[in-house]
């Protein structure tokens, strides 16, 4: 039996919701014929209700032709903006796409774009991503404008509307992320309101591994001129997957309010997720011994150790709203708050052999408590000086964390657990002797503190033909690192390192232009930063003293330079985008012993991206990214030069969606996705090759019992590839995530 489950007050307080919803089901409020009998008895006439995300005045951007993708999305400080308008690279991903692929999270969306590769977290099953070669880590999404608000390593799709993706830096624009990422682009979620029309909707269906699914979506406008929204999501996932022995099991539930009003805009959130992992298929790391990539192991196989498991519970809210003082002046503001902790025991094989598979692990258990606290204030507004139009803006931005953290080694003698990747074999959990922290109650080891002001104007010439964007952002980041309190054969001791703290700002400025070559046709070009906090120097390294060890480097700043066209042909759209983008990186001067940020990594590449509809009933997603990530000046021979770790040259995904003639609701679909091969080490000795993916599906809209059903299927890697789907996730270090074997899902989705 498949079972929604909703926890705690949470879940009472969003049942009740759900029961007053769907009973009012059959009597739905009026909706458009109300503005007609207004009139005619001569009473107020109706506000016209859009879905905004972000309680903006303008509503979320009109899907595309296809309905796929959105004809523009938010872009940071400036707001929602038309793909045409800016000067920047963009793509918002849709709730019509997010359902008919029946992705389960932020990752299964970001498989569509061609600029991004799904990666994961150093040690855990944190979802990353490369983006044009940078990581961008979960922490690092922000949640209708703010960071830091979502789970922090699942998102469960039920959650949003759109998944907005920003290509490349964006200091000014979203500021400094928590934890330092955002150089290569930005992730957006965008929660879900009420149409204007009521819905509710229940799904049910299954996946590979015996997994059941169910999910509720219910939504409905309140009041005399429908201003009131409200709606609710809930949804759980349990049972296997693909993989042997693997299984899942995913609850999540959300509420979102808004209220429009005249000159005034109010909308909040909150949701709870709780996601468990228990023997998930864990990363690769090589050993130093190792001097090929080992072949990919079958993909049911499964050398996880079956005690192994990973925990979270994430509850969070926000609160935003928009106020009118002047018909051209806005103002507004929003804070988000959320509470987490997580649990894991974890086991990642180190492969000593690469053509037995022969592995060791080190059981490494851990805990950690998050508080976060995030707000922003604003006013933009709109001005002539004579024949120049401005679109101004200014903002402020805060963003607080304290984490707690505890983690256990399992470091005695004859702890080392021994398998093989090719021939797994199970284990009893050995037992933990060194520890840092206690693991029932974590200690707190750090806090993040980001602050900023923003400043940017848009000019606007020649009939708004010629945009002009110019700003800066003033950013401070302030971070304080406690040690941990370790325990070794049961003894506590201090930290040896004290706790350190870091303190810098930087001014981050931009400028972008966009022409309108033609009505169809823009030309755009920027120059923008990321902001990332410096290093803090080692006192050694590989046994040399370093002279300033402990000192704590400059912020990193990260310039971009990036030209681009844009084409929008009605029904089928595309553009590209030529990019370069240099990141410092610190190494130690050998001569000097000083630790500094001397080198850099240089990224440039091509994007070409294409969404639409290519004739009526056969839609098209997709395109290629070509892209040179270099080491330079890296302190040694042995580096300089060499491909960054696990950037491939090329990549590249494409879909397309076909409603089949003659059968009415029958729609096939088909996507490839591409990699090519990378490296899992920085002189570019381990080469991971690279793999092609193949996912087919179909759907069928159909009337049951007079009510409106979808059936959907999908089979992802319908060929059953065996493969290393990414290689790294983290700064300098080359793991190894094994794709995931053939996969069904199926579902059916009901409208009531």
């Amino acid at each position: 039996m498949i079972r929604l489950f909703t926890p705690g007050p949470l879940a009472l307080a969003a049942g009740l919701a759900l029961q007053a919803l769907a009973a009012s089901a059959q009597t739905p409020p009026a909706a458009s014929a109300a503005p007609a009998a207004s009139a005619a008895a001569g009473t107020l006439s109706t506000i016209t209700v859009e879905a905004s995300a972000d309680a903006s005045a303008e509503g979320l951007a009109k899907p595309y032709a296809g309905g796929q993708v959105a004809r523009g999305g938010r872009v940071g400080l400036l707001g929602t903006v038309d793909l045409m308008a800016t000067p920047f690279a963009t793509t918002a991903y849709t709730q019509e796409l997010i359902q008919n692929q029946q992705a389960r999270s932020v990752a299964d969306v970001l498989q569509n774009d061609p600029s991004v590769r799904v990666a994961r977290g150093f040690g855990n099953f944190q979802e990353s991503y490369f983006m044009r070669g940078f990581i961008v880590n979960s922490d690092d999404i922000a949640y209708n404008g703010l960071y830091g608000l979502l789970p922090r390593q699942y998102i469960a799709s039920e959650l949003f509307e759109r998944v907005e993706v920003l290509r490349g830096a964006s200091a000014f624009l979203n500021g400094a992320t928590p934890s330092g990422g955002g150089i290569g682009g930005n992730i957006n979620l965008l929660p879900k309101r009420a149409g204007n029309e009521p819905l509710t909707q229940l799904t049910v269906g299954g996946a590979s591994g015996s997994q059941g699914y169910a999910a509720a979506d219910i939504a409905r406008r309140f009041g005399p001129d429908q201003s009131l929204g409200v709606r609710v999501n809930a949804a759980h996932r349990d049972g296997g997957t693909g993989v042997d022995g693997e299984s899942v099991k995913l609850s999540a539930l959300s509420v979102g309010l808004d209220w429009r009003g005249r000159d005034a805009r109010v909308s909040a959130d909150i949701g709870h997720q709780e996601h468990r992992l228990d023997a998930a298929r864990p990363n690769v790391t090589l050993g130093s011994a190792v001097t090929v990539v080992p072949r990919a192991p079958d993909g049911r196989s499964n050398y996880a150790q079956p005690w192994t498991y990973s925990m979270e519970r994430d509850t969070f809210g926000s609160l935003r709203g928009e106020y009118d003082i002047t018909p051209d002046v806005t103002a507004w503001a929003a804070a988000g708050a959320r509470r987490s902790a997580e649990s894991n025991a974890l086991a990642n094989p180190t492969v000593n052999n690469a053509f037995t598979g022969a592995s060791t692990a080190t059981r490494f258990d851990n805990t950690r408590e998050d508080d976060v606290k995030t707000a922003e204030l604003g006013l933009r507004g709109k001005l002539r000086t004579g024949s120049v139009g401005h679109e101004w803006v200014l903002g402020y931005s805060w963003y607080d964390l304290e984490k707690k953290n505890a983690y256990a080694m399992g470091l005695a003698a004859g702890s080392s657990v021994v398998s093989s990747i090719y021939t797994p074999v199970p284990r009893i959990a050995p037992g933990l002797s060194y520890l840092g922290n206690d693991l029932t109650s974590p200690a707190l080891n750090g806090t993040t503190t980001l602050k900023s002001w923003a400043l940017g104007d848009t000019l606007s010439f020649l009939d708004d033909r010629l945009r002009v964007t110019l700003g800066a952002r003033y950013q401070t980041i302030e971070s304080t690192s406690i040690p941990y309190v370790v325990a070794n054969a049961g003894r506590f001791v201090p930290g040896s390192t004290g706790i350190s703290s870091y303190d810098q700002s930087r001014t981050s400025p931009v400028a972008g232009v966009v022409f309108r070559l033609q009505d169809n046709l823009s030309i755009y070009a920027n120059y923008i930063e990321g902001l990332a906090q410096g290093d803090t120097a080692p006192t050694t390294t590989n046994g040399v003293l370093v002279v300033n060890g402990g000192q704590q480097l400059a912020p990193y700043v990260s310039k971009q330079k990036e030209v681009g066209l844009k084409y929008d042909g009605g029904r089928i759209g595309a553009t590209v985008a030529v990019f370069s983008t240099e990141k410092p990186r610190a190494y130690l001067d050998a001569a000097t012993g000083i630790f500094s940020a001397r080198g850099e990594d240089r990224h440039q590449g091509v994007e070409l991206n294409t969404f639409g509809e290519i004739t009526r009933g056969l839609r098209v997603l997709g395109g290629v990214t070509w892209l040179d990530a270099e080491q330079k000046n890296t302190g040694s021979a042995t580096t300089d030069g060499k491909r960054v770790i696990g950037v491939a040259r090329a990549q590249g995904s494409l879909g397309l969606e076909w409603d089949v003639p003659g059968v009415p609701g029958l729609a096939l679909t088909g996507r490839v996705v591409r990699n090519g091969s990378s490296y899992a080490d920085a002189a570019n000795t381990l080469r991971a090759p690279g793999w092609t993916r193949l996912d087919v599906g179909a759907r069928y809209l159909t009337e049951v019992a007079g009510r409106p059903v979808t059936f959907r299927a999908r089979i992802d890697n319908a060929t059953d590839r065996n493969y290393w789907a990414s290689v790294g996730g983290y700064p300098g270090y080359g793991y190894l995530v094994q794709g995931t074997p053939r996969t069904f899902n199926v579902s059916a989705t009901v409208d009531f």
